[in-house]
């Protein structure tokens, strides 16, 4: 669910008409809905409620605007970050130490260090070399850096092969084999305090049986953890729950069943539970905004050339993902329909957002509204052909806010330079 619907044959978010937004921001712009945000946290929070003792960390790469994550950060949530740009980001927004968890398989020793000092809840460790490393920034700086060993429990997630991060052949986590090994060896560091076990096995799942399957090994190693001594006392089952994006397809699994899958695999453990939802909080939230540059007549095929581009949303380009595409201005039942190409402006054949799409007769200047954009759209945007950023707006019923301005062409000239010799 979301709220973006037609009023009085307008496409709004929430109570405010999206071409009001066009008028006074320009396009292309991301929108976001705060009703949106707030429920899906909260759907996130009554599927644990048969656990008080639970963290929803919201993982900050999904959408990592500071005024998001200031809204989520005031609901109650934790931090997932990646990086320590988000980790920043989130001490920005209010968020404290104590909520972050800090993943990602390439921590740099400063941004160890950062955290450290800053006040972090855990380092999700991947690996023995960022064991040591991490134990070694502790000592130096006399702290204790609470963790968890990322697990890799080779779970087919069943999803896109590029955002599967469970399988043995994926980059992330210890081998779920040699993990009794590593805790071992983490039991014997100085400025190293075990707290829990780690494990994310993929982005966007559909289906519940592998998490059910990751979540049972989970439970197996936890119990054997603790027969060797280990306190382990938090379980961080990572996120992966996806969403619908295409309104016409059969939906996945409600966040409340989920929760059940958790409460059934490990609730047993007495643990406190952490999960990292990220697209399913922010995906459906936001949408991207464009306008017809042109309808083009090609051989075979119209096109659909839009101010929008993969640099701005790449995800189709990158992923061969689907974005529902919607008119802003709603068209009377029965209006014949065409079929179109939807592309950008930028010179590269991959920037085609969609082939084939059916649309009511669209004309130059219509807008249109790229659906369950709100989540890995702007943090992933670039400013290839030299195209300024997309602008933000987060709406809270009827009023808005740009809470990512369009950088001006000047603004983004002038943070280069000219070297010396020249």
């Amino acid at each position: 669910m979301d709220h973006f619907n037609y009023k009085d044959g307008v496409l709004c978010a929430e109570d405010v008409p999206l071409t009001l937004i066009a008028q006074e921001v320009g396009t292309p712009v991301f929108v976001y809905s705060t009703a949106t945000l707030t429920r899906h946290f909260r759907v996130f929070q009554e599927a644990l409620s048969w656990t008080p003792d639970h963290l929803i960390c919201y993982a900050v790469k999904a959408n990592s605007n500071i005024a998001v994550l200031k809204l989520l950060g005031d609901l109650g949530a934790g931090m997932d970050v990646v990086s320590i740009g988000e980790y920043a980001r989130a001490r920005t927004a209010g968020v404290p130490g104590d909520r972050i968890v800090f993943s990602g398989v390439g921590k740099t020793r400063d941004e160890m260090r950062l955290a450290l000092e800053g006040g972090i809840r855990q380092f999700n460790v991947e690996s023995e070399p960022e064991l040591l490393a991490l134990s070694e920034v502790a000592v130096s700086i006399e702290r204790v850096a609470p963790i968890a060993l990322r697990v890799n429990p080779d779970v087919d997630a069943k999803t896109h092969e590029k955002i599967a991060t469970g399988k043995s052949e994926n980059k992330f986590g210890i081998p779920i084999a040699r993990a009794r090994e590593v805790y071992a060896q983490a039991a014997t560091l100085p400025g190293i305090e075990i707290v829990g076990v780690d494990m994310h096995i993929g982005s966007q799942l559909t289906d519940l049986d592998p998490y059910r399957q990751a979540y049972g090994k989970m439970a197996d190693l936890t119990r054997a953890l603790r027969s060797d001594g280990h306190d382990i006392r938090r379980l961080d089952l990572g996120g992966g729950l996806g969403i619908p994006y295409r309104r016409d397809n059969n939906a996945p699994p409600l966040p409340i069943e989920y929760g059940q899958v958790i409460r059934e695999t490990v609730g047993d453990l007495g643990c406190e539970i952490e999960i990292e939802p990220g697209r399913n909080i922010a995906g459906n939230a936001g949408v991207l905004l464009s306008t017809v540059i042109y309808r083009k007549h090609g051989e075979g095929r119209d096109f659909l050339i839009l101010d929008a581009a993969m640099n701005d949303l790449i995800r189709p380009a990158m992923y061969g993902a689907h974005h529902d595409i919607v008119p802003v201005m709603e068209h009377a039942p029965g209006t014949e329909r065409s079929s179109f190409d939807v592309v950008g402006p930028v010179c590269e054949t991959g920037d085609t957002f969609a082939k084939g799409v059916e649309l009511p007769g669209m004309a130059e200047g219509e807008l249109v509204a790229f659906r369950s954009a709100g989540a890995y759209g702007a943090v992933m945007s670039s400013e290839y052909n030299t195209r300024p950023l997309v602008p933000e707006v987060l709406v809270d019923r009827d009023r808005f806010a740009v809470i990512r301005p369009r950088p001006s062409l000047d603004e983004m000239l002038t943070r280069e330079a000219l070297p010396d010799w020249f």
